[in-house]
């Protein structure tokens, strides 16, 4: 398995976590499931869990893929009942389901660039379907499995991790329907965190900056490999000078839900950002 940063242990803890099927949070179930914890790995590809599932197993971890739709309850609570029987009852929740749509993406970041762009897809003609999914697979995509999952959790210290971005804090142009959602994550990791705090769950969130990955690849690099103009501005206002790598998230993660290091930390988004949100441009 690989090395536990943290030397946080999850021995005998049952770890969910929704999204487990992409490069970000199957990652974060392979690093739960190198720290001890039993990995149960959801998403909505099958396929793609499984994949998650079968190389921690390979490593020597323990996990199992579950096909899961996070804005179906009902859904939910059937991989719930799997869980339990499974592994038992779930101590560690991490919602890391999401992502954008190109129906809610408008072509330029400018009202005035329309004029200079064919066929260009700006503001007012958003499609209301896609806002309305990037919404619900983020907002309501952290909400669902928490109701589902957190009752297991009641006074039994239970952690609970959302997965925001920086658009939650500097609106992006181009994708305000994520920018939204993403905020409203972070609001609602708050809100939670107030409401679980006598009930020995802790909730918390880490913003990720700029990553590459599959989702917004083409929005960062040309065809031929080579960056994009928006590349150029995020580097120029990051100033760290370059893209995050994925490794770089996986301490604040074990951090947060690292119970003895994290014991009085709740309701707190952690930008793992490179200092994006710190640079004024200037």
């Amino acid at each position: 398995m690989t090395k536990n940063v943290l030397n946080t242990d999850l021995t005998g803890k049952v770890c969910v976590v929704t999204g487990a099927g992409g490069a970000i949070c199957g990652m974060f179930a392979q690093k739960l499931a190198a720290a001890g914890g039993k990995v149960a790995v959801l998403d909505l590809n099958d396929k793609a869990a499984h994949q998650v599932a079968d190389e921690i197993s390979a490593a020597g971890g323990v996990a199992k893929a579950y096909k899961a739709n996070v804005l179906d309850r009902e859904d939910l609570e059937r991989v719930h009942q799997q869980v339990l029987a499974d592994f038992g009852p779930c101590d560690v929740l991490i919602n890391g389901a999401g992502g954008n749509n190109p129906r809610a993406t408008t072509d330029n970041e400018f009202h005035y660039e329309a004029k200079d762009i064919e066929n260009c897809k700006t503001f007012f003609d958003l499609d209301k379907s896609g806002v309305e999914f990037v919404f619900s697979l983020n907002w309501l995509g952290t909400l669902l499995p928490t109701q589902v999952f957190a009752a297991d959790m009641i006074d039994r210290a239970g952690n609970i991790l959302n997965i925001a971005s920086m658009n939650a804090y500097t609106p992006l142009t181009k994708i305000p329907a994520y920018s939204g959602a993403k905020s409203a994550v972070v609001n609602f990791t708050e809100w939670l965190a107030t409401y679980f705090a006598k009930s020995g769950i802790r909730v918390n969130a880490i913003a990720p900056g700029f990553f590459v990955g599959n989702q917004n690849r083409s929005l960062l690099f040309n065809p031929d490999g080579t960056p994009t103009p928006r590349t150029g501005k995020i580097l120029a206002g990051t100033p760290m000078g370059r893209f995050g790598e994925l490794e770089e998230l996986v301490g604040a993660v074990l951090f947060l839900i690292n119970n003895e290091a994290a014991s009085f930390i709740t309701g707190v988004c952690i930008p793992i950002d490179g200092g994006y949100a710190a640079y004024s441009g200037v």
